[in-house]
């Protein structure tokens, strides 16, 4: 699922970076190049979903929640880069990394309602037990 756009990269941080990120030969190009941050945003939304498929029911039926908008744009921004990282944007991609561990385990909630799969009802444990080789109708007379 995507959970962001080009034009939401452009916004957070500026047509001049993604143009310089663009630049993967020998001209420079003038616009962003849209296959490359595409391509990001796919694998952006790819990795968010498997966190969330640990959780919730996929694709999200309501709108797409503002936490995973910011997630979605901090792991695409850090994948559309072909070699250095910026020491912020490397530092934005693991927290955001943590922020979806959080969300898998179930420490950190989505306000999506309806989304979260049902439990199975029972919360206790449940054991099986073998037949007793033993009982008092066997052990008649040794006692």
């Amino acid at each position: 699922m995507t959970y962001c756009t080009l034009d939401q990269l452009k916004d957070r941080y500026g047509e001049a970076l993604l143009v310089e990120l663009s630049f993967r030969g020998s001209v420079q190009p003038s616009e962003p190049d849209a296959a490359l941050f595409a391509r990001a945003i796919a694998d952006a939304g790819a990795l968010i979903d498997g966190y969330l498929k640990v959780r919730y029911a996929l694709p999200i039926a309501d709108a797409t929640p503002p936490l995973l908008t910011d997630l979605a744009l901090k792991v695409a921004i850090y994948n559309a880069h072909a070699n250095v990282v910026s020491e912020k944007i490397r530092t934005d991609y693991q927290d955001a990394l943590k922020l979806l561990g959080q969300i898998g385990q179930g420490t950190l909630k989505l306000d999506i309602a309806g989304a979260e799969p049902a439990s199975s009802g029972s919360s206790g444990a449940r054991l099986t037990d073998r037949d007793r080789p033993f009982t008092a109708d066997n052990l008649k007379g040794y006692f």
